[in-house]
């Protein structure tokens, strides 16, 4: 079945950075355009980044600048490099297709001094 495993999260200090790591199975993961998303507490889960099969990428607006998607066929693997972080990127972070399969456990992120 499918199934996504996310790790990489935990506790930093505003302004550090974290990078997150996601691997796939289940799928041809080449195949997929691949997401990551966030849920913060008492809200919705949102899409922040995403990149294609083909590499292109697109950044929602409150990230653009600070984070980067990239993905490695190879190990069925995407990331996500999270620099300036701010209280407000506090959230579980999950990866998926884009759009989404079944949800993994995520990886918690906290932002906070």
């Amino acid at each position: 079945q499918v199934q996504f495993v996310e790790s990489g999260g935990g506790l930093v200090q505003p302004g550090g950075s974290l990078r997150l790591s996601c691997t796939a199975s289940g799928i041809i993961f080449s195949s997929y355009a691949m997401g990551w998303y966030r849920q913060a507490p008492g809200k919705q889960r949102v899409l922040v980044a995403v990149i294609t099969s083909g590499g292109s990428t697109n950044y929602a607006d409150s990230v653009k600048g600070r984070f980067t998607i990239s993905r490695d066929n190879a190990k069925s693997t995407v990331y996500l490099q999270m620099n300036s972080l701010q209280p407000e990127d506090t959230a579980v972070y999950y990866c998926n297709t884009a759009p989404p399969m079944s949800w993994g456990q995520g990886t918690q992120v906290t932002v906070s001094s």
